[in-house]
C-alpha cells in the first residue's frame, strides 16, 4: 500500500518503521524538508521525504501524526479527497498532573475539514514506544487496537495496516464514537502518569458480568 505520513516525530517514525518493514511504500511529508528526510531515513525501506502535499498526494492511506495545533495548516496543505485518513492524534492539555482534552472531537473536525476523505481514528491509546517495540502480548492477551470510522473500505484498510504491525484491531464503532476513544486516551494516560495501572481497572471479558440479565 502507498502510505503518506504527515509528521516527522516519534509516532510517524514508529508506525512508519513497522509499515516499511511490512513492505509498504512510504512518503513522509513535513513542513521542514530536513526533518522529513531524516524521518524517512530512520523509517527505512525506501521511504522518502517530501512536503505535506507530497505525502497526501502519494498516499492511499494518510497518517496524521502531528500536534493537534498543526492540523489546520496540515489539512489546508493538500487534497485529501478519496484518501483514508488515519488519525492518531490526541488533544491533550496538562491539568494538575493529569490530562484533559483541549478539544472534544478531533477526528470529527478532521472529517468535516477534509472534504471527501474517510477518517479512521486509530493508534491513539499508546505511546510511540509501544508501536515501535516488539511486545504484542501482555498478561497472555494480545494488544487490541480499537478503530472508529464510518467507511467500511477505509476501516478495512486500517485493519490491514494494524495487522501488519502484528496487532489485533477491531471496529469499535462509527466516527461519532471517536470522541469517546479520545477521552479514554486522556483519562488512561493520566492514570499511567500518576503511577496507576489502568489495565488493572477492568476485569477480563469472561469475568465482566456476575450474572446474565434476564
Amino acid at each position: 500500500m502507498r502510505i503518506g505520513i504527515i509528521g516527522a516525530g516519534a509516532m510517524a517514525r514508529a508506525l512508519g518503521g513497522g509499515w516499511a518493514a511490512a513492505g509498504h511504500e512510504i512518503v513522509v511529508g513535513a513542513r521542514d524538508a530536513e526533518r522529513a528526510a531524516g524521518a524517512a531515513a530512520e523509517i527505512g525501506g525506501g521511504a522518502r521525504g517530501g512536503t505535506i502535499a507530497d505525502g497526501v498526494r502519494f498516499g492511499e492511506a494518510v497518517l496524521l501524526a502531528v500536534p493537534v495545533s498543526a492540523l489546520g495548516e496540515v489539512l489546508a496543505a493538500g487534497d485529501y479527497a478519496g484518501r483514508t485518513i488515519v488519525d492518531c492524534t490526541n488533544a491533550f492539555a496538562p491539568d494538575s498532573g493529569k490530562f484533559v482534552l483541549a478539544e472534544d472531537a478531533v477526528a470529527e473536525r478532521i472529517a468535516a475539514t477534509a472534504a471527501g476523505a474517510h477518517v479512521v481514528k486509530a493508534f491513539n491509546l499508546c505511546a510511540a514506544e509501544v508501536w515501535a517495540g516488539t511486545a504484542r502480548e501482555f498478561d497472555g492477551q494480545p494488544l487490541l487496537v480499537p478503530l472508529c470510522g464510518d467507511d467500511a473500505a477505509a476501516v478495512a484498510r486500517v485493519t490491514a495496516l494494524a495487522r501488519d504491525l502484528k496487532l489485533e484491531p477491531f471496529h469499535a464503532g462509527g466516527l461519532a464514537q471517536a470522541r469517546y476513544l479520545e477521552a479514554t486516551s486522556a483519562f488512561v494516560v493520566g492514570q499511567w502518569f500518576g503511577g496507576h495501572d489502568a489495565r488493572a481497572m477492568f476485569p477480563p471479558l469472561a469475568a465482566t458480568f456476575a450474572e446474565v440479565d434476564g
